[in-house]
């Protein structure tokens, strides 16, 4: 299948039209109506329907693949660039709001002191979109944070050949309004909370999602959603009573008007991973070798 047809194909689902995928193509309309003319000569199938402009059954089906299969395209080119390529003074750095901290910042220092001429990105960038940008080169290597069991990996995306590094594990924590009735406790079992009101922070928090699959109970319903990335302001939502919240203990220290009490059960850790690409030597290796320091684990290799 041709992958440019493929791509057509997929702009003109999205945008509705023959026309206006052609605008953003840069194509003229009747080179799109041959692009998917020649895909449906492939197939042997229609894939849109023209009046409207929608996917056929085969289309929607089509539509499933289409998006793994262009990222793993985007992927392979972004790979073989990188091997092949010439050392660049350009670093761009993705990372999850609670990713960036001191250990990022000493590092990056030390990556601009070997390379005073680097020129540096720090990109914050939502955990599920992360390792697509790192693998299609849209960033260089990146800093993903979230739970998961002592010593186990994160759960990311199969996107292509990349490999992880362990960079630090600490406590998770529940963030609870001061004056809560569980606030005194020494730990709570997240099990116990799951009637409890909830905030939903996808960019900063487990979801009640991956809450209720680490602890194998339905609930953790969300009382309110936060779609920021600032802590302070989902803690600010906390300590006024909208809802609890899964954190990092140290994120929590000295917040006004919130009390955070351990995860007790499951056994779960807040844990950073760098994930990164082939690195040729340069700025990104660099940083690499100073995050490092952990076993390297492949993935989707």
């Amino acid at each position: 299948m041709d992958p440019q047809q493929l791509r057509t194909f997929v702009t003109v689902v999205r945008l509705g039209s023959f026309s206006e995928a052609a605008r953003e193509l840069g194509y003229t309309q009747s080179a799109v109506s041959q692009q998917i003319a020649a895909m449906e000569a492939d197939l042997g199938a229609a894939v849109l329907a023209r009046r409207p402009v929608a996917p056929t059954e085969a289309g929607a089906r089509l539509l499933e693949h289409a998006a793994s299969l262009l990222l793993r395209l985007d992927a392979a080119r972004a790979d073989v660039a990188r091997l092949v390529g010439a050392p660049s003074a350009r670093l761009v750095v993705g990372a999850t709001p609670l990713a960036i901290g001191a250990v990022l910042g000493g590092a990056l220092a030390d990556v601009r002191r070997a390379y005073p001429r680097t020129d540096l990105t720090v990109r914050v960038v939502a955990q599920d979109a992360l390792p697509a940008e790192v693998a299609t080169g849209a960033v260089d290597l990146a800093l993903i944070d979230g739970p998961a069991a002592p010593s186990d990996p994160l759960p990311l995306p199969d996107v292509g050949p990349l490999r992880t590094v362990a960079v630090a594990e600490q406590p998770l924590a529940v963030a609870l309004p001061t004056g809560h009735p569980l606030a005194g406790r020494p730990g709570l079992s997240l099990a116990d909370l799951s009637a409890a009101r909830w905030l939903d922070a996808p960019g900063l928090a487990p979801t009640g999602a991956r809450l209720r699959a680490a602890t194998a109970v339905d609930g953790f319903r969300p009382a309110a959603r936060y779609l920021g990335t600032d802590v302070r302001g989902l803690l600010a939502l906390v300590a006024a009573g909208h809802g609890l919240a899964v954190l990092p203990a140290s994120v929590l220290d000295g917040a006004p008007g919130v009390v955070a009490v351990p995860v007790r059960a499951p056994r779960l850790v807040h844990r950073t991973e760098l994930v990164h690409g082939s690195l040729p030597e340069g700025p990104a290796a660099e940083l690499a070798r100073l995050l490092g320091g952990a076993q390297v684990r492949e993935r989707g290799a």
